[in-house]
């Protein structure tokens, strides 16, 4: 028989549990974590691989849940209307046909400044002017208020964005079936109904103008009806797209089926006081594309789009599975049903493993944070493990409110964000260390609760505005300011004896170097509020450097005790930090995170873990090392080595100079980040000497060319053309950029190009010609020397057979490929994909590496000297 919903099932890893909801990958991921488990990472197995009916969604070990989207640089031509007048607008050269159903989507950037209603965008047919509008106006609180006109039919206002002077994804869908109407802004639905303009489509010959409403088929525009602001991306389907494909639209990448007008201000007639138009860079989210699925159909894996509804299964280890059954006997429940009766409503559930009903709210979660916390200060008794659990369950609830777009819009933000910091600091008293030893089995220790509190940091920030700089947020009782730290470990009993128990010594060690990390582990202690820290901007979460100044607190001598290291829940993380300065009343810590070869091709930001950051920053050293060792030895033999002059000499000095030199300047860079004026000097050392080394790559396919493409032996001037284009244009590349972009030269985290920006393709452009060209000659060298080989069996033996002519002409294909390869540096190829995952950032990182020996040995070999 089928899985039933809510149905247990043992497997071979442990008990999955069937919720029968089908939910988004995201969603599933954060429905499982909710319940303290996590979404099957392996096949199903057995008898419950029988029973399932459809594919289902697996899980990835390397994506936490509620990862925030990342973001691509779009850049595009913008409409400025700078004031409400009746003289500005954009007209679509091009009449509408019949719709019978419609979306349309823009980016609107809305003046803080305009409070009145304005027309986003208006449709007119020849028999009615109001055939379909988008109305907005900036209400109360700064909200942005929009609402749908479709045959003279208003609909209600309802909050849409904030007018807070940032870019926002508006959309507007309406089919004549039923009439039925949404409005969605920044990828979520604001609005839906029907029976507007039911039953009635629009009529051919429909005139579409942006920023103005028209009274009249094209014209009759007002000033009081005017858009004030700046609009692009407009986009105009004759059908209602999905929420999935909405969102695509929202990440810069619209679809194409059924698309009437794609943003183009060239095939609109532009009001010329709007004109020329602005560029502008839009933060695309990257589109949802593809998460995992098993098929219980063929027993195989498969992907499918991470916003399509799939069922999912929540599984857990046996030995967790049981222990959650036992929290329904643990004591403690009193708690829980304080809290429920005062909320009138179901806020902490007893059974760990049941499912909350219903959605909550902004309004609902704040009121039950406050409830929650009147009891928990009242209560006498330390609060229990069953009633800890459950109020671990709530607050993953809680701040999952805002998961995967944080837009704080309306509602009481702040105040959800102080209930939660109150209710974590009553959660983490020193009573209440025994119920986290209890439950450590499940979630792992107080970290849990950290990571959780972690997440109102994307949801808090969108609320911050140049009016606004910070939000503070603090609880009168010890909480979380009485959470201190040695070195990397907590050492609030709370963290102490929920982690490790009491009494345990660190273990003294014959090491001079271990006996005095001992010493310091016992000596040295920094009293501090900070859980955790991260660098946020518009694209998410950002990998850069970060200087941390921590002032002491004030506090009695005492003998510092020692506590042992946490073992389980996790820890700060000190992987790229050091003390820059120390003060009397202060210290300064630098954090960083270094380049590497993975980011020289990469065309914008790759989030990687800390564990993966180090990882490629230690390879990426040592590959660099031994790349520059091994072309600086190949340069000093062509010097000492008394190799005869020639054009393919001299091509293969220069090649190996700009190489070994651009790979000196790569390690440096790790020390030049402390310093912004060195960092663009070595930025731009390193764009000029990778360029030049490229432009000596290409040189190398030109000589290949001409001789054994186009056998041309005879000497000429051709070395000034090899010089021109080896150093030349580099200098002119890098000259031109440094002059027009020079704030484009450090990158956050990095010395290197700004990703960011545009600048990047001075670098990655010409790399990628001279990939594209080497890559053409290699292909026509290896057709000649497959030709030659051919004629060269022939010659020897007229009738070879069959197997002797396809190893020869294997080795043939093989053997120049093997030899020209890095020499034309085709092996940089792999540095495009860098942004496809941590395995192609380390294959690039490894091939590069080893280019300079194999360089070495391709040279030697060549000039008879291995």
């Amino acid at each position: 028989a089928p899985v039933a919903p809510g149905e247990m099932v043992e497997t071979a890893g442990g008990v999955c549990k069937f919720p029968g909801q089908w939910l988004s990958w995201w969603q599933a991921q954060e429905s499982c974590e909710q319940q303290f488990g996590h979404l099957a990472r392996q096949p199903p197995d057995g008898v419950l691989a029988a029973r399932l009916r459809d594919p289902v969604w697996v899980g990835q070990r390397e994506v936490p849940p509620q990862r925030p989207p990342q973001r691509l640089t779009h850049t595009t031509a913008m409409l400025v209307f700078r004031e409400r007048t009746a003289d500005r607008a954009a007209r679509l050269r091009t009449p509408l046909p019949t719709l019978r159903a419609l979306t349309a989507c823009a980016h609107v950037q809305w003046d803080t400044a305009s409070s009145n209603t304005a027309t986003l965008f208006s449709v007119a047919v020849p028999a009615q002017a109001n055939a379909l509008q988008l109305r907005a106006f900036a209400g109360r609180g700064g909200v942005v208020r929009a609402a749908l006109v479709v045959r003279g039919h208003h609909g209600p206002f309802l909050d849409a964005f904030r007018a807070d002077g940032r870019w926002h994804h508006v959309c507007a869908t309406w089919e004549q079936r039923g009439g039925r109407w949404a409005l969605f802004a920044d990828g979520r639905q604001r609005a839906g109904a029907q029976g507007l303009g039911a039953g009635h489509s629009l009529p051919p010959g429909g005139i579409l103008v942006l920023g103005q409403d028209q009274d009249s088929l094209g014209g009759g525009f007002s000033a009081r009806d005017a858009f004030s602001g700046n609009l692009t991306d407009f986009h105009l389907w004759a059908r209602t797209l999905s929420p999935a494909q909405l969102q695509q639209a929202r990440a810069c990448a619209p679809p194409r089926d059924g698309l009437l007008f794609s943003w183009d201000p060239g095939a609109l007639d532009v009001t010329p006081s709007m004109l020329p138009t602005v560029r502008v860079r839009l933060l695309c989210p990257v589109p949802s594309e593809e998460c995992p699925t098993w098929n219980p159909g063929p027993h195989t894996r498969g992907s499918e789009l991470c916003l399509q509804p799939r069922p999912f299964l929540c599984c857990y280890r046996t030995e967790t599975y049981w222990h959650l059954q036992d929290a329904r006997s643990w004591p403690g429940q009193d708690v829980i049903s304080q809290v429920n009766a005062l909320a009138n409503a179901t806020v902490l559930l007893p059974d760990p493993l049941s499912e909350a009903h219903g959605v909550l709210s902004l309004a609902e979660a704040s009121s039950f944070l406050s409830t929650l916390e009147s009891v928990l200060v009242k209560e006498a008794a330390p609060l229990g493990p069953a009633a800890l659990l459950a109020v671990m369950h709530f607050l993953k609830r809680v701040t999952a409110l805002g998961a995967g777009e944080p837009e704080p819009l309306m509602g009481p933000w702040e105040q959800l964000g102080q209930g939660v910091m109150s209710v974590a600091s009553l959660v983490l008293e020193e009573q209440v260390a025994g119920a986290w030893l209890s439950i450590s089995e499940v979630v792992g220790g107080p970290m849990a609760l950290v990571a959780i509190v972690q997440r109102l940091a994307p949801l808090l920030s969108t609320m911050l505005t140049s009016e606004r700089p910070q939000i503070h947020m603090q609880y009168h009782h010890a909480g979380f300011s009485g959470v201190s730290m040695v070195h990397s470990w907590f050492t609030s009993s709370i963290f102490q004896n929920a982690l490790g128990g009491p009494g345990l010594q660190p273990q003294a060690s014959n090491s001079l170097d271990q006996a005095s990390e001992v010493q310091r582990f016992l000596s040295t202690q920094v009293g501090s509020a900070i859980i955790s820290s991260e660098v946020w901007d518009v694209t998410g979460a950002v990998s850069t450097a970060v200087t941390f100044h921590l002032q002491h607190q004030a506090q009695e001598p005492s003998v510092p005790s020692p506590h042992p290291s946490p073992d389980t829940g996790g820890a700060w993380a000190t992987s790229g930090c050091s003390m820059a300065a120390l003060y009397q009343n202060s210290v300064a810590c630098f954090c960083n995170h270094s380049t590497n070869f993975a980011i020289l091709l990469q065309v914008y930001d790759v989030q990687r873990s800390p564990e993966e950051e180090s990882l490629l920053r230690t390879l990426s050293f040592v590959g660099c090392g031994v790349s520059f060792c091994a072309l600086a030895t190949t340069f000093l033999l062509f010097l000492v080595a008394g190799v005869p002059k020639s054009e393919r000499t001299t091509v293969h000095k220069n090649l190996t100079f700009s190489l070994a030199s651009a790979e000196g300047f790569l390690m440096a860079s790790e020390w030049a980040k402390a310093n912004k004026v060195a960092c663009v000097a070595v930025t731009a050392a390193m764009h000029l000497l990778f360029l030049v080394a490229f432009s000596w790559m290409l040189v190398e396919g030109l000589l290949l060319w001409s001789k054994v493409v186009a056998v041309n032996m005879r000497p000429g001037p051709r070395m000034r053309l090899y010089y021109v284009t080896g150093w030349g244009m580099p200098v002119g590349i890098v000259a031109i950029t440094l002059a027009a972009f020079p704030r484009d030269y450090v990158a956050p985290g990095h010395c290197w190009l700004n990703v960011h920006t545009d600048t990047i393709w001075a670098f990655v452009g010409p790399v990628l010609f001279v990939l594209t060209v080497n890559t053409c000659i290699l292909v026509r060298v290896v057709m000649v020397t497959v030709s030659s080989a051919r004629r060269r069996t022939r010659m020897l033996s007229p009738q070879p057979c069959l197997q002797q002519q396809v190893r020869i002409q294997i080795w043939a294909t093989v053997k120049p490929v093997l030899v020209l390869l890095p020499v034309l540096g085709l092996t940089w190829l792999v540095g495009i994909l860098v942004h496809r995952g941590p395995a192609w950032s380390y294959t690039a990182m490894g091939l590069n590496a080893l280019q300079g020996p194999y360089i070495f040995l391709v040279y030697a070999a060549c000039n008879g000297e291995v």
